[in-house]
């Protein structure tokens, strides 16, 4: 199985790069699976405080790889397919650390799927989203019709689903999907971005995605108790009181996990 997925760790960042720049990173199945071995490995990574997803060549990611759509016989192997790719967009929003997707080129199809997953979006200037699900007759999946609709009006989720238009980086920025616009060098910018990350507390950080992620399922009654349960957890833990050392003397925390 050749290396469709490039990993390397600088600065406490794993960056995860989709690594099939002649398919425009098009989501085969070999890369849904080292994808998968990619995030959880740098979710265990003690060093590792944020993750930056990217793509290798002239795109983010294309969407998914139609000569294996095409070659799917029976509904049997569509499910299959669809679960294995569905198995990414999960695992990112489950991870405990945050992942920033650096998105260049085309985001389409799938592969807007998987930039709006993670839980940040700087996108290069050049950057386009395109939910071209519509422009082959199906609907968007992976996770992309539901996050559109919890992140956008309806009207204007229903517009950018169902005409398949391109939408700019600074578009998609000024409606909330993207959080910054990047006119540099992209993965420098997107690590730039991950300072607040990498220097801040990650027990905090990691109950924070939870807890934001799962917002919407939640009674005022319910959060509240969890709020309350997580804060007496991070109250007796060694950031909190580092955090307290350094605001009285008058320094930036350094926050070591525990």
């Amino acid at each position: 199985m050749s290396e469709v997925v490039n990993v390397r760790n600088q600065n406490k960042i794993a960056y995860i790069s989709m690594n099939r720049p002649e398919k425009r990173n098009a989501l085969s199945v070999d890369m849904a699976n080292q994808l998968l071995d990619a995030f959880h490995d740098a979710d265990r990574g003690e060093e590792i405080r944020a993750i930056i997803f990217t793509g290798e060549g002239k795109a983010f990611s294309s969407g998914g790889d139609l000569e294996t759509l095409d070659s799917l016989n029976n509904t049997a192997e569509i499910i299959t397919y669809m679960k294995q790719a569905l198995a990414v967009i999960q695992t990112i929003r489950q991870l405990d650390k945050y992942v920033i997707s650096a998105v260049h080129g085309f985001a389409a199809g799938a592969g807007f799927s998987l930039a709006i997953a993670a839980d940040f979006i700087v996108a290069d200037t050049d950057a386009k989203f395109v939910s071209s699900f519509t422009n082959v007759g199906i609907i968007p999946d992976l996770g992309l019709l539901k996050a559109l609709s919890d992140k956008l009006p309806s009207a204007v989720a229903k517009e950018w689903i169902s005409s398949g238009k391109p939408v700019s980086a600074q578009e998609a920025y000024e409606k909330g999907i993207v959080n910054r616009v990047a006119d540099g060098n992209l993965l420098e910018e997107a690590a730039e971005f991950a300072r607040f990350i990498v220097e801040g507390p990650p027990l905090a950080n990691r109950f924070v995605k939870q807890l934001v992620n799962h917002s919407n399922e939640l009674t005022f009654d319910t959060n509240d108790m969890q709020e309350m349960a997580v804060q007496t957890l991070l109250l007796q833990s060694e950031d909190n009181k580092e955090g307290i050392q350094a605001f009285f003397e008058k320094r930036k925390p350094i926050f070591g996990g525990k």
